[in-house]
Formats: C-alpha cells, sequence, structure tokens
C-alpha cells in the first residue's frame, strides 16, 4: 500500500505520475534524453546503467523495469543483466562498459566517491568525456528515481511479464506517457 493515496493503481512510477502528471514530463523529459537521445552508447548500455543502480538502491520496480528494457535493447536476455547485477567485473560485457558501470555504482553511494581513478580507468578503457558525464548523471537520475518510487512505498509486480510487456515499447519515455495520461 503506497504512503499516500494515488488516484491510479498503475505501478511504480507510473502510479506517481498519475498522482502529479506536472512533474511527470520533466521527469520523463530528463529519462527521454538520457536514455533515448543521442548518443554513443547504446540505448541497451544506457538502461543497463539504470538498472545497475536501481539494483544497488534495492529499488525492485525501477530494477526489474529497466532490466527487462535493457535485455531487450542489447538483444539478450535477463541472464546478461542478472550476470553483471551479481559481479559486474566478471559480466561478458566490454571494458568499457565495467568502468563505466564502477562510476555509475560510485555515485550510487555518493557523487564524492566518484574518484580520478574512476574517470582514468573509463577513458583508458575508450571512454569520452560526455559518455562518463551521462553515466554520472543517469546513476544520479537512478538514485532520485529509486528514492521517488520506494519513498512513497509504491507498488511492484511480481509477474515478470509486467515489464516484459512495457520492454517492447520502443518509442521512448514520452510516447509511453503520453498513452498513459490519455488511457487514464
Amino acid at each position: 500500500m503506497p504512503h499516500i493515496t494515488l488516484n491510479s493503481d498503475e505501478p511504480g512510477i507510473r502510479g506517481l505520475f498519475r498522482f502529479r502528471p506536472e512533474t511527470a514530463l520533466p521527469l520523463n523529459e530528463l529519462a527521454e534524453v538520457l536514455l533515448c537521445g543521442e548518443s554513443t552508447l547504446s540505448r541497451g548500455e544506457r538502461e543497463l546503467i539504470g538498472a545497475y543502480v536501481s539494483a544497488l538502491n534495492a529499488c525492485r520496480f525501477c530494477y526489474s523495469t529497466h532490466a527487462a528494457i535493457a535485455a531487450v535493447q542489447l538483444g539478450e536476455d535477463l541472464v546478461l543483466v542478472e550476470k553483471v547485477r551479481a559481479d559486474v567485473n566478471r559480466a561478458p560485457i566490454s571494458d568499457k562498459l565495467k568502468a563505466l558501470l564502477a562510476i555509475a555504482g560510485a555515485v550510487q553511494e555518493s557523487g564524492q566517491k566518484v574518484s580520478e581513478q574512476h574517470v582514468t580507468t573509463a577513458k583508458e578503457a575508450g571512454a569520452t568525456d560526455l559518455e562518463i558525464h551521462d553515466t554520472v548523471l543517469i546513476a544520479a537520475a537512478f538514485c532520485m528515481f529509486n528514492r521517488y518510487v520506494d519513498g512513497l512505498d509504491t507498488f511492484a509486480p511480481d509477474d515478470p511479464a509486467v515489464y516484459a510487456a512495457r520492454a517492447q515499447r520502443t518509442d521512448g519515455y514520452l510516447a509511453v506517457l503520453a498513452d498513459s495520461l490519455r488511457l487514464g
């Protein structure tokens, strides 16, 4: 049961967006730019960063949602995402992505935990300044999203099919928001 009375039975952040739609648009615009906009990181890699941070924050709704999206966008199944969650250093991903996930993990603890060594390692693995910037911002944004969802104790479905169905949408966060608000 959420801590506040929501005007929707939609799970997680979607119910919160319906409760306060004036905040939904700017938050979804941020997600759209960070996760779907132009980038040298693939959409799947960026979704994986969000899923990883959500796992570190133990936000079940956000992890399940973005793990499913990352798997679809990477052309993989959830096994790869679970391997990253379990042990990023042993996961079958590029050294660059491992270094960026280390930065994301440091941000999840505290922005001040990102060290010069984190940045140097990422650059040596081929990360650009923009990729490092976006990784930090994705991680920081997901910390906010995770705390928003869990701070109000929103509902997170147990059925993986709910998350898999959302993951099939490839038209971005603003289109999903528009559909959600239109259907409500």
